[in-house]
C-alpha cells in the first residue's frame, strides 16, 4: 500500500507492472537492506492473490493485476497459481535434532544449565517448569503449536497404554489444521512434567490472580457448569450475564477455550492449561519468544567466545522451534518403529511383510500420528534424512554408546543417522557434533 501511495494510486488501481516493480525492490534491489527471500514472496503473493480475487469477485476492481498461470497439482489436479512464485522458495523448513540434542537444548536453554550442568548463579528460572512441560510434550507426542498450546486441563492424557511408557489423548477437531479430531500419545514422563506444573507454579499463579482480583476485571468469562460424556462430549456455560451456552467440545475454537474457567476453591480458575505469570492463558503465538530465548541463552552458553556471531558453520550449540519438536517426533517414531518391528519383534523378511499388510508400515502409522492428509508430506519433508536409507542394517549394527534416555540403547541410533544424513542437529553432552550434522 505504502508503494502505491508513493506512485499516487490506490490499491484499486494497481496493475501487473505495479505487483512487478514491488518484487524487484522487496527481492532484488541492492538498495533495499532488508531483502526477502523466495518463501517470504511466495507467502506475500498468496495474500495479494486473496485481496485481489476477492475484490475481482466483488466488483471492487475490473481485472485482477496479478497474472495466473495453469500448473499440475501433485494429484494430477490443474491448478492456478501466479506466475510471479519464486523459483527459490524452500518448500519446507525441516529441523531435527536428536533426543540427547532436546535434552542438551531444555538443560541449558529452558533450566539456566552452564557447560558444567548445573543452574547458572542468579538464574531466576521464570516459568521453567512450564516451559520444561510444555517443550518435552511436544518433542514426546508431535502436536503443532496451536495443538499442543489450546489444551484444557482435563484434556492433559492420563490414560495409559500397557506397558506404562505412553498416555492417550485427544486433540480436538476446531484447533487442528485438517478440522479431524486426532488421537495422539505422550510419554509418561512429559505427563508427569505437566502434573508437576499443574500442581505448583500454575497453582500459584492462579492464586496470585484471584487475590489481586484479575480474573473479576476479565471482559469475558463463561464459567463451566458440566462436560457430558459420550461419543460428542458438549462443554455446558454460563458467561457474565447469566446466560447459558453449550458447545460439542470438539468443536470449541482456542479463542473460545481461552474464555473457559471453572469455580475453585477459592474463586474462578482457568481451564486453558498453559497460563502467563498473571495467571491469565497464554496466547499460542508467545510460545515463539519462549523458543526464541532459550535458542539466545543456548548460543551464549555453549558457542565457544571466539566463535559466537561468526563463522556459521562452526556450529556448537542446539537450535529449535516449536514445529522442529514434530519434526524430531517424526524421525524419533520412524526409527523406533522400525527398530520394534526389527529387533524386539525379530520378525523375518517374510513376516515383516505379513505385518505391514496387516498393520501398515511404519510410514503409515507416523503419518498418522502426525495427522498428515497425504503419506507425501511425511516422507518428502519431516522424514526426508532417512527417506532412502536402509533403516534395517543401520539398526543392527548400531553402537553401544548407551545415554541416559527413556530408550537409552537408541541415542546411538541417532547419532549414526545424523552422520549419515542432512540437517540433523546430533550434539552430545561434551558439545561434540556428530559429523555431517548441522544445525
Amino acid at each position: 500500500m505504502t508503494t502505491l501511495w508513493a506512485r499516487r494510486k490506490t490499491w484499486l488501481e494497481a496493475t501487473s507492472k505495479d505487483l512487478e516493480d514491488y518484487e524487484d525492490w522487496r527481492r532484488f534491489a541492492v538498495s533495499n537492506p532488508r531483502r526477502i527471500g523466495g518463501s517470504k514472496w511466495d507467502r506475500e503473493l498468496a495474500a495479494f492473490v486473496s485481496l485481489y480475487s476477492w475484490a475481482e469477485k466483488a466488483g471492487y476492481v475490473a481485472r485482477n493485476p496479478i497474472a495466473m498461470k495453469q500448473v499440475v497439482g501433485g494429484n494430477g489436479q490443474a491448478m492456478s497459481v501466479p506466475e510471479q512464485r519464486a523459483d527459490d522458495a524452500r518448500s519446507s523448513n525441516v529441523h531435527w535434532l536428536t533426543p540427547r540434542t532436546w535434552r542438551r537444548w531444555i538443560d541449558v536453554g529452558l533450566r539456566g544449565h552452564t557447560l558444567e550442568g548445573v543452574p547458572e548463579p542468579g538464574w531466576v528460572g521464570r516459568l521453567e517448569d512450564r516451559n520444561v512441560a510444555f517443550t518435552r510434550m511436544l518433542v514426546s507426542s508431535g502436536p503443532r503449536l496451536q495443538e499442543g498450546a489450546s489444551l484444557l486441563t482435563f484434556e492433559v492424557p492420563r490414560r495409559r497404554l500397557g506397558g506404562g511408557r505412553y498416555c492417550r489423548g485427544k486433540i480436538a477437531a476446531a484447533v487442528t489444521r485438517s478440522k479431524k479430531q486426532r488421537t495422539f500419545y505422550v510419554a509418561s514422563d512429559a505427563v508427569g512434567d505437566v502434573e508437576s506444573y499443574v500442581a505448583s507454579s500454575r497453582a500459584w499463579a492462579v492464586r496470585k490472580a484471584q487475590k489481586s482480583g484479575r480474573y473479576d476485571c476479565l471482559p469475558e468469562m463463561r464459567i463451566l457448569i458440566e462436560v457430558t460424556r459420550g461419543l460428542k462430549p458438549k462443554v455446558r456455560w454460563c458467561d457474565q450475564a447469566g446466560v447459558v451456552g453449550e458447545q460439542e467440545l470438539n468443536l470449541l475454537t482456542w479463542q473460545e477455550r481461552m474464555l473457559l474457567f471453572e469455580e475453585g476453591p477459592h474463586g474462578p480458575e482457568p481451564l486453558w492449561l498453559w497460563l502467563n505469570e498473571r495467571g491469565l492463558p497464554l496466547h499460542p503465538a508467545s510460545w515463539e519468544s519462549v523458543f526464541r530465548t532459550a535458542n539466545e541463552r543456548c548460543e551464549r552458553i555453549l558457542t565457544p567466545p571466539k566463535h559466537l556471531h561468526r563463522d556459521p558453520h562452526q556450529v556448537f550449540a542446539p537450535y529449535a522451534t516449536p514445529h522442529s519438536a514434530r519434526h524430531s517426533f517424526a524421525l524419533y517414531m520412524l526409527v523406533v518403529l522400525n527398530y520394534l518391528m526389527d529387533q524386539r519383534f525379530g520378525l523375518t523378511p517374510e513376516e515383516r511383510r505379513d505385518f505391514r499388510l496387516l498393520y501398515g508400515d511404519p510410514w503409515l502409522m507416523v503419518q498418522n500420528l502426525l495427522g498428515h492428509a497425504s503419506r507425501e508430506t511425511t516422507v518428502k519433508h519431516y522424514l526426508a534424512p532417512v527417506a532412502d536409507l536402509q533403516l534395517r542394517a543401520m539398526l543392527a549394527t548400531s553402537d553401544n554408546d548407551v545415554a541416559e534416555a527413556p530408550m537409552p540403547e537408541m541415542d546411538a541410533v541417532f547419532a549414526r543417522i545424523a552422520r549419515e544424513s542432512e540437517g540433523i542437529q546430533d550434539i552430545d553432552a561434551r558439545l561434540q557434533p556428530a559429523a555431517g550434522s548441522v544445525a
